[in-house]
């Protein structure tokens, strides 16, 4: 339906009413919606960045248990966006989701901050009474704490696939100059919540490691509530989606998946009308078996029970992104490395940067989030204009060469970080610590910052690119769902990288052999690791070629 002069199509305001572009939507309503996601970022990492600390610490897990249980939960809480989007795209709508998960995130973040009060007494009961026994915790706080994380799982899972999408709502993709302020939004997104994250490694871990672990889950907390304050303040501005015809999306969708099989072996017993031959011959060989939704048992589309066009298109849109996302995974298994192996090189290397003081390791991660926060201007102000002049496209390049793009910088980093393990397993060698793990190797850890400032890159190009592509590029009532989408591509990214490494550490130490991940890592093999990443990511980055170059886009404007 065509909207009225000065309205936006397929959108309402929050009384239900036809929006006007003027008075709504655009950078002042995204900006509402991006302060509560930086907030969310920084509450999240707040958390998982240094979960494993305070389960060795404070609950006095063995470190394979505190492993085991920060593995699940950040697989936990990586696959629960698809619920979330299912329940935003089907009942509740974007924004009455982000406001249920952020309550239920607040609720969460509240319990985990009793949790750690209650510890820290019984911590301090503990060293004032000398009494062992008393430095378990009683199972009552574990339990507590457990289920106070989960809950911010939960929350996490409503939040994270509605908030993006909801912020790419507030710009129309068929209007010239909002399809380019959209493209924008994307990498501004990125750039904020990689701002929240930084500031969580520097300055919340701090407080965690140095002050207070209540303190350090109460401060996200109260952001939270404040975040959640200023998000409300947006609301009469915002733009809502206005579902078709009311009708749920997933059943639209199952309905065509279920017509389509029931008609699959279906002979039709009579010609189809011109009109309808017309249509049929419009729909791509690749997806005649969806055809078969639009087909009444007689060959006509008359049908009552049939599927309407809209929806069997949709249904394509929606499965035409399956090879995209397979073959994405490669680019999802090298990600997951740097909060891992590049941490455990850093740990051996000379980390000293003034007299007294080490870097640590972990905080090298920043450098992805420095990379982050300085490639993004320079590629929305320089390069878009650039390529934008050269392709006349609003972004530049399309949504799918911006993701290869990313896909080469993320086999170079491999490629990079094996050449520097080489290079630091020489340096042991040469200096005879190859037996001596807990040496400091005399090679400085700046050598491998420029494996990090590449991932970075990798992630402003590929990570970005996905959020957009998968957001733009499903139909507009599972925004969420394409959203959630994106997200498990590195959730599923981050369990196939434990089964391979699982299962090169069993093949690689029989025999008597050192493993490739042995706990020496002077005599271990990250080297030979990162050329197999590095020869994934060129099998992924081939695969995806294949199927990006035959990609059709689903709107007229291919970006």
């Amino acid at each position: 339906m065509e909207a009225a002069e000065g309205t936006v199509n397929g959108s309402v305001d929050y009384k239900g009413n036809p929006v006007h572009r003027s008075g709504s939507g655009g950078w002042r309503s995204a900006s509402f919606i991006i302060a509560v996601e930086v907030a969310e970022r920084f509450a999240y990492y707040g958390i998982s960045s240094n979960l494993i600390t305070y389960l060795t610490g404070p609950l006095g897990q063995s470190t394979a248990s505190a492993a085991v249980n920060v593995n699940t939960w950040s697989g936990t809480a990586t696959l629960l966006p698809l619920l979330g989007a299912f329940v935003a795209d089907s009942f509740l709508g974007r924004y009455r989701t982000i406001i249920a998960a952020s309550l239920i995130y607040i609720l969460g973040l509240g319990l985990l901050t009793l949790a750690a009060k209650l510890t820290s007494v019984n911590l301090h009961d503990c060293r004032s009474t000398k009494d062992a026994t008393l430095c378990a915790p009683p199972r009552f706080q574990v339990i507590l704490f457990f289920f106070s994380v989960y809950l911010v799982a939960v929350g996490q899972g409503g939040h994270k696939p509605c908030v993006q999408a909801f912020g790419g709502d507030q710009f129309d993709g068929q209007d010239p100059k909002e399809s380019k302020a959209k493209s924008s939004f994307f990498n501004w997104w990125y750039f904020a919540i990689s701002v929240g994250i930084t500031v969580t490694l520097i300055v919340l871990v701090y407080i965690q490691d140095n002050l207070s672990w209540a303190l350090g889950f109460g401060i996200p907390c109260i952001v939270l509530v404040a975040a959640l304050l200023v998000f409300l303040l947006g609301s009469r501005t915002y733009r809502y989606c206005a579902k078709e015809n009311g009708k749920n999306p997933f059943m639209r969708i199952g309905r065509v998946i279920v017509r389509a099989i029931r008609n699959r072996h279906n002979t039709p017993s009579a010609m189809p009308s011109e009109e309808d031959a017309c249509l049929w011959d419009r729909c791509s060989e690749q997806f005649k078996f969806l055809n078969k939704a639009l087909l009444a048992p007689d060959g006509s589309l008359e049908d009552q029970n049939v599927c309407s066009v809209n929806d069997v298109e949709d249904t394509k849109a929606l499965l035409k992104l399956v090879p995209i996302w397979i073959t994405s995974l490669a680019y999802a298994i090298a990600f997951a490395q740097t909060s891992t192996f590049f941490t455990k090189q850093g740990a051996t290397l000379d980390r000293k940067i003034a007299s007294g003081f080490k870097v640590p390791a972990a905080s090298l991660q920043t450098f992805i989030g420095f990379a982050i926060m300085i490639f993004i201007p320079v590629y929305d102000r320089i390069v878009v204009p650039i390529s934008r002049g050269l392709t006349r496209k609003p972004s530049g390049i399309t949504m799918l060469q911006r993701i290869g793009t990313g896909m080469v910088f993320s086999a170079i980093s491999m490629v990079t970080a094996a050449l520097v393990e080489m290079k630091r397993l020489e340096t042991a060698k040469d200096h005879g610590l190859v037996d001596l793990p807990k040496v400091t190797v005399p090679m400085s850890i700046w050598w491998l910052v420029p494996q990090y400032i590449l991932c970075g890159v990798a992630d402003v190009l590929t990570i970005v690119g996905l959020q957009e592509f998968c957001y733009d590029q499903v139909p507009k009532e599972l925004r969420s769902l394409g959203i959630a989408l994106y997200l498990s591509i590195f959730g599923i990214g981050s369990f196939l990288s434990t089964f391979l490494i699982s299962t090169i550490n069993k093949a690689t130490s029989g025999d008597g052999q050192e493993s490739w991940f042995a706990n020496n890592l002077n005599r271990a093999h990250l080297d030979y690791f990162y050329w197999l990443l590095a020869g994934l990511s060129a099998l992924g980055f081939s695969a995806y070629l294949y199927f990006a170059r035959s990609y059709v886009y689903n709107r007229e404007r291919a970006i």
